[in-house]
């Protein structure tokens, strides 16, 4: 969601901008690339313009947003940092009472709260999300992590003994440092510490850390398999049948997906995705270029426009998510099956 390139890389108001420009080519992918859009704002030090773009989003047209709690924790999370609390308190307050299914808004409103020292309130938040999205639920799925992980730093911070949850968040977490050791509160002492040897361990700890972010921040996407559902891919060939000889079936457009992806892979190709592709975008693109949708030389830059707009999806799913597919099936009991490749 946000950008995690070092600012001195990057110049974020330039990129906010190239990123609203795009937003207004391709109004359909508006929600998230605004969003990037913000959080490049947000980067530079121009709160009250990352606000405004929240407040567009919130206000925009009669198509409704994907995810509004997203956008109300993220304008929430902003209006804290630059001395709106009292509005970002209603809003978080307002987002906990919505109760979103996806973890991301609960997960932001909870860090605002911890980053601003409200840890009694942050740990309620985290742990009413956790109870909303997992509760009877045989595996977390990939999403809700850190969620798990927020609430344990949290517990930490607060002296409370582990639970349940922390338990099955040691279990999930794979970093080289123990999330005990990621959240102890005493590792802020080692910062001003004379010794050489407490040093270099919390600069340890901070890098497996930052590694962590970075592995759930950062999915470039140089490469990636474009995916017709099966109704997108039946309108797609009776309006273009030539486009037959790439498609001669669903099933095998599928396969030969999921093939293509781990030829990649077992080729040593990194940050694999998949992009749904649908009719009128494919033929707006089209349009854009100045050829016909019948051109099958068209698809793969179609895909790799789709995946810079920011609609691809990692591949493969972290462990216990839905297949790419889309069958609402977990991946590892889909196209994963006997899948050689793990991340």
């Amino acid at each position: 969601m946000r950008p995690d390139t070092p600012a001195e890389n990057v110049d974020h108001a330039a990129e906010a901008a190239r990123l609203e420009r795009t937003a207004g080519l391709y109004p359909e992918d508006a929600e998230t690339l605004l969003l990037r859009a913000a959080a490049h704002l947000e980067l530079s030090g121009d709160r009250p313009a990352a606000t405004k773009l929240y407040d567009r989003l919130l206000s925009s047209g009669p198509a409704p947003l994907e995810n509004p709690s997203l956008v109300r924790a993220l304008k929430a999370s902003n209006l804290w940092e630059y001395g709106h609390e009292a509005e970002a308190r209603a809003i978080i307050d307002g987002v906990r009472t919505a109760s979103p299914r996806d973890p991301a808004p609960w997960v932001i409103a909870a860090e605002a709260l911890e980053a601003h020292d409200e840890l009694e309130a942050a740990h309620e938040t985290f742990t009413e999300g956790a109870r909303l999205l997992l509760t009877d639920v045989p595996e977390p799925p990939y999403s809700t992590h850190p969620l798990l992980y927020g609430r344990h730093r949290v517990r930490r911070m607060l002296g409370l003994a582990h639970d349940e949850w922390d338990t099955l968040a040691d279990t999930l977490h794979t970093m080289p440092v123990s999330l005990d050791e990621l959240h102890d509160p005493k590792r802020v002492w080692s910062l001003g510490s004379d010794n050489p040897a407490d040093l270099e361990a919390e600069i340890s700890r901070l890098r497996a850390e930052l590694g962590a972010y970075r592995e759930a921040l950062s999915r470039p996407f140089p490469v990636a398999m474009l995916h017709w559902p099966a109704d997108e891919l039946t309108e797609l060939l009776d309006a273009y049948p030539s486009l037959s000889a790439e498609y001669p079936s669903y099933e095998e457009h599928l396969a030969t997906t999921e093939a293509a992806l781990r030829e990649l892979a077992s080729s040593g190709t990194p940050n694999l995705g998949v992009v749904r592709g649908t009719v009128p975008s494919f033929e707006a693109f089209a349009a854009s270029e100045g050829t016909s949708p019948a051109d099958p030389a068209l698809l793969p830059q179609y895909a790799t426009t789709l995946a810079a707009r920011g609609r691809a999806v990692a591949w493969p799913p972290q462990r216990g998510a839905a297949c790419w597919c889309g069958s609402d099936r977990p991946y590892a009991g889909c196209h994963g099956t006997d899948t050689p490749t793990d991340r």
